[in-house]
């Protein structure tokens, strides 16, 4: 498929175009490529040149993004591109969002198949993750909208780092986000990320306020890096006050990856003592990931402290809720999206073409 021009561009004096899609700005001469490496500049135009094409499609269970108050043990139909707008040092999916090569980018899929795709293979949504949808936003948009025309539901898997005009259009067209909330410091995100956490925050308040976006978060607990209790505490605590305490919060365990290869992975009880700490500032739903621990991995009712939803891992072993999503023991609904009966995807992957 061809190269598509993006229209969140400003013409600078000097000649050289701005690519406006995220605050990173790139300013760029005929033929230079933005840090994305995605987006490039032709001629007159600033042009996404991964459109069409994907570094794989697979079935995933909805938990695994992870989602756990959006269509429970249903199936989504994840894929991504190549390239990334950050720079993080610790990333988990470095060998698709860093890399630099074409080559990467082995399927070849329109929006219309995709979509024709997630429906017939029973996927309840199609997920824009890997790397970030940020920098293939035309493609993940144009797919949104075969989706949407099919009753597929879309899912971005995201950094958040996003200009505003660009995150207005985005995100009109997804159902829910789960957005990666790296660290509270901004020394953290410019030293390990290359970005800057105030326009990360500027997303996540805006999706909470401004759009019916469905919205978790996720932060990758890296020992040493972001695990400071004071740190937690503010994390949390600004969670609640500026996006709600019924926003969903995991905490996932680090593994050593890319340029953080030296550090060590991340203790089961560190992440049990986030949870905690998130607990204690107030916030509803709190789960750990990348690690075996059910108690952390459940949904409890806010109202009567029932176990209403019991996982472990990316697996549903008990669910005591009705297809609108209300508490079986005293009918309070739950925070989320539910819609219809309860999946039953299990921990299983799948991979597929989307030809």
């Amino acid at each position: 498929m061809s190269a598509i021009a993006t229209r969140y561009v400003t013409r600078r004096a000097d000649g050289r175009i701005q690519c406006d899609v995220c605050p990173r700005e790139c300013a760029l001469d005929d033929g230079q490529r933005g840090l994305c490496f995605v987006r490039k500049r032709e001629g007159d135009a600033i042009v996404l040149d991964s459109y069409g094409r994907s570094s794989g499609f697979c079935i995933d269970p909805i938990e695994k993004k992870p989602l756990h108050h959006f269509l429970p043990g249903s199936s989504v139909l994840s894929f991504g591109t190549a390239g990334c707008n950050l720079t993080c040092k610790f990333c988990q999916n470095w060998d698709i969002s860093k890399s630099r090569s074409v080559d990467t980018l082995a399927s070849e899929a329109s929006p219309e198949s995709i979509a024709r795709t997630a429906l017939i293979s029973g996927a309840r949504s199609v997920a824009f993750t890997y790397n970030d949808p940020v920098i293939f936003m035309e493609y993940a948009m144009d797919t949104a909208d075969e989706c949407r025309a099919l009753g597929v539901k879309t899912v971005a898997v995201t950094a958040g780092y996003i200009k505003a005009e660009a995150r207005r259009d985005f995100f009109s067209k997804i159902d829910a986000a789960n957005v990666d909330l790296k660290a509270f410091t901004d020394r953290f995100y410019r030293t390990l990320c290359g970005a800057s956490l105030d326009a990360v925050k500027d997303t996540l308040v805006y999706l909470a306020t401004e759009t019916d976006v469905w919205l978790e978060l996720t932060t990758l607990i890296i020992p040493g890096h972001n695990d400071d209790e004071r740190e937690l505490r503010a994390l949390s605590a600004w969670v609640r006050e500026a996006l709600g305490p019924h926003v969903p919060l995991h905490f996932s365990a680090f593994h050593p990856d890319y340029k953080m290869s030296d550090v060590p992975r991340t203790p089961a009880a560190t992440l049990r003592r986030a949870r905690q700490i998130a607990r204690e500032e107030g916030l509803a739903h709190v789960y750990v990931g990348n690690v075996h621990d059910r108690e952390a991995d459940t949904t409890y009712c806010t109202h009567c402290g029932a176990a209403v939803i019991e996982r472990d891992w990316f697996e549903i072993l008990a669910y005591r809720a009705d297809e609108r999503g209300r508490c079986a023991q005293c009918n309070t609904a739950l925070d989320g999206v539910f819609d219809g009966p309860v999946g039953c995807h299990g921990r299983k992957r799948l991979r597929l073409c989307c030809d």
